[in-house]
C-alpha cells in the first residue's frame, strides 16, 4: 500500500511505526502536517518523499492509493470529505466524529463516494483481546451477560485533546470510544444498544469537558456493557476487560500489569511505555507497544481487506454506532437518567428479546444452583415452577 499520511504528531508516529514495519511492503509517500517543520521532520524520520502543508495535495498525491487520518477530531470531516472528492480510499483513527451527526455524515459520504473506509480501533484487534472474541464467539462463555472496559491514564498528549471544541468532549469520546466498540464485540455488534445511563464529572483537570466517567450500555437482548474511563488515573495507562457469560468468563489485562516488571533507579532508562509516570521504581514496560496494543493487527486487516475488495472489521458504520451511543452518554450525564441511543441508521437484528434466565431442573423445578461442598456432598438449589418456594436437595 501507498499511504497518505494526515497528521505527523503521536498517534501518526505510533501508526507508522506499525505501517512500514509489519508487513514490510507498505510504505507512507506523503505526510501532511499544519506545521512545516513537523512534516519535514516526520519525512525525515520515516524516509517520506513529499511532505506539505497543504492536505489536499497530500490526498490527492498521484502516488497515494490509501490515506490514513490520525489528525485531531474537529478535522476528520474536512479530511474524509476530500478523499471522498479525489476517491481515495481512507482509514480514520478514533473517534470518527465529535458527535453521532458528524460521523454519519462521513459514512453516507464514503458510502456515497464508493471508497474503501476504515474506522482504526486499535484496541480489538489486541492479540488477547481477538483471541478472546473468537472464545466468545465459539461459545465458550455462553450468553454474554455482561462486559466492561476501563481505559484510564493521566491524560492525553496533545494540547488539543484538552479543548472542548477541538476535541468535542473529554475521556468519554477519548476513551470511551474504545470501550464501546471493545464491548460490542463481546455482544454482538449485530445486537441494538437501545439506552445509556452515565456519570461523568470534572474531578480533577481546568478544563470544560469531563476528566471521568463510569457508564452502563443495555443491549436489547438483555446484556449490559459498562465502561469507566478518566484522565485522572495515576501510574500509568491501564487497559483491562472483563466478559461474563452463563457458561464462563474472560479477564484481559492488555497493558499496565502484563507480566513484565522491572525495578531501577533510574540511571541508563528513558521511554518505558505509553503515559508511563515515571522512569525510576517498579516499572511495568510492555514488550512490544505497536503489537501489543493492536496496531499491527489492525493495519493488516485494513489493507488485506482492501486488496481482497471486502470490508474490515471496523469500519466507519462502527465508528457512527459508537459515537451514537456516546452522545446517549453525554446526554445522560447532562440528565441523571437512562438516554436512549439514536441510531438513524441501524443495520443489526432488531426486536431481539431478552433471552430466558429460567432453565428447567425437572417437570417441576427450575434449577438456580448447583454445587459441590466442602464436605463432599453434592448439592442441588431449585425454585418451584408453580408456587415459586426455594428448596435445596443433597443428591447421593
Amino acid at each position: 500500500m501507498k499511504i497518505a499520511m494526515l497528521g505527523s504528531g503521536f498517534i501518526g508516529r505510533f501508526y507508522a511505526d506499525s505501517i512500514q514495519g509489519q508487513r514490510s511492503r507498505d510504505k507512507i509517500v506523503s505526510i501532511y502536517s499544519r506545521r512545516e517543520e513537523s512534516a519535514k521532520k516526520f519525512a525525515e524520520d520515516y524516509g517520506v518523499a513529499h511532505y506539505t502543508t497543504n492536505m489536499e495535495e497530500s490526498i490527492a498525491h498521484p502516488d497515494v492509493e490509501m490515506v490514513c487520518i490520525s489528525l485531531p477530531n474537529h478535522k476528520h470531516e474536512e479530511a474524509v470529505m476530500l478523499c471522498c472528492k479525489h476517491k481515495k480510499a481512507v482509514i480514520c483513527t478514533k473517534p470518527l466524529g465529535r458527535n453521532a451527526a458528524e460521523a454519519l455524515r462521513m459514512l453516507k459520504a464514503v458510502e456515497q463516494a464508493g471508497i474503501f473506509h476504515g474506522y482504526l480501533e486499535d484496541l480489538v484487534y489486541t492479540p488477547k483481546s481477538s483471541k478472546a472474541i473468537e472464545s466468545v464467539r465459539n461459545g465458550a462463555l455462553g450468553r454474554i451477560l455482561w462486559a466492561k472496559s476501563r481505559e484510564t491514564h493521566p491524560g492525553p498528549h496533545s494540547d488539543w485533546f484538552w479543548d472542548l471544541e477541538q476535541a468535542g468532549g473529554g475521556a468519554i469520546l477519548d476513551l470511551g470510544c474504545h470501550c464501546v466498540e471493545i464491548a460490542r464485540c463481546y455482544i454482538g455488534k449485530d445486537i441494538l444498544p437501545v439506552e445509556v445511563m452515565c456519570w461523568a464529572d470534572t474531578q480533577v483537570k481546568p478544563i470544560d469537558a469531563e476528566d471521568h466517567a463510569i457508564a452502563l450500555v443495555k443491549y436489547e437482548n438483555g446484556a449490559i456493557g459498562q465502561f469507566e474511563v478518566s484522565w485522572t488515573f495515576r501510574g500509568g495507562m491501564d487497559l483491562r476487560d472483563e466478559v461474563m457469560g452463563t457458561e464462563g468468563t474472560i479477564w484481559i489485562n492488555n497493558f499496565l500489569r502484563t507480566g513484565f516488571e522491572m525495578f531501577t533507579t533510574g540511571k541508563g532508562t528513558n521511554y518505558v511505555a505509553e503515559k508511563a509516570e515515571s522512569s525510576s521504581g517498579w516499572l511495568f514496560p510492555v514488550g512490544d507497544e505497536v503489537n501489543d496494543l493492536g496496531y499491527n493487527h489492525m493495519f493488516t486487516d485494513m489493507f488485506s481487506s482492501y486488496e481482497q475488495g471486502r470490508a474490515p472489521r471496523e469500519t466507519f458504520y462502527d465508528g457512527y454506532v459508537v459515537n451514537a451511543i456516546l452522545d446517549a452518554a453525554y446526554a445522560s450525564a447532562k440528565s441523571k437518567l437512562w438516554e436512549p441511543v439514536k441510531l438513524e441508521v441501524w443495520r443489526g437484528k432488531t426486536g431481539v428479546h431478552k433471552d430466558s434466565h429460567l432453565e428447567s431442573y425437572d417437570a417441576e423445578h427450575y434449577l438456580v444452583k448447583e454445587e459441590l461442598t466442602h464436605y463432599g456432598a453434592k448439592k442441588v438449589i431449585l425454585k418451584n415452577k408453580t408456587t415459586g418456594k426455594i428448596v435445596e436437595r443433597v443428591l447421593e
